[in-house]
């Protein structure tokens, strides 16, 4: 390959880069990643896709249980809930994950001309959805805390106020 060729790579196309996406953990949800590449002139024979987790696991991404797919190919569907069932001592956790993709020289090969160079750009996450418990049913907020009452100076601010504020009603009367 020529030396003057710029270094290729690819550039995410699915899901989109401008924000975070959040998947679901569940039956029948499927998550697609599509990429173009850009200056690649010798095609990788395969590429490796993985999801590094930021509870320190590493997790294979498709259908192949190493992560690997042609080198062709510009996209990969992840089915989470069936790599879920089949790998039950390293479930999916509900975080965060950066997609790592690299092709036949390895996730440390540094950049060439014409050939695809590693790629870590994609954040996303994982989460569980929770079954609906309606209102009359005894939901309950788990993320929700007593923190007014946490704070007596804040608590002790309210109540004076509320004071004040029928008190001087009393006295309009």
């Amino acid at each position: 390959l020529a030396q003057t060729l710029p270094a290729g790579g690819v550039t995410i196309t699915q899901p989109p880069q401008s924000s975070t996406s959040f998947f679901k953990l569940a039956q029948n949800q499927l998550i697609t990643f599509g990429w173009n590449f850009t200056y690649v002139v010798q095609q990788p024979t395969s590429i490796t896709v993985s999801a590094a987790c930021a509870n320190g696991n590493t997790y294979a991404v498709g259908p192949d249980p190493n992560g690997h797919i042609p080198g062709t190919a510009t996209e990969v569907v992840w089915d989470v809930y069936s790599y879920q069932q089949a790998h039950p001592n390293t479930p999916l956790a509900q975080a965060s994950y950066t997609l790592h993709m690299w092709d036949d020289r390895g996730p440390d090969a540094t950049a060439a001309p014409g050939l695809m160079s590693p790629n870590n750009a994609l954040a996303f996450a994982l989460y569980t959805p929770q079954a609906y418990t309606p209102l009359a049913s005894g939901w309950t907020c788990t993320g929700c805390s007593g923190a007014l009452i946490a704070r007596p100076a804040l608590t002790g601010m309210l109540i004076t106020f509320l004071l004040i504020l029928f008190s001087g009603l009393r006295v309009l009367r």
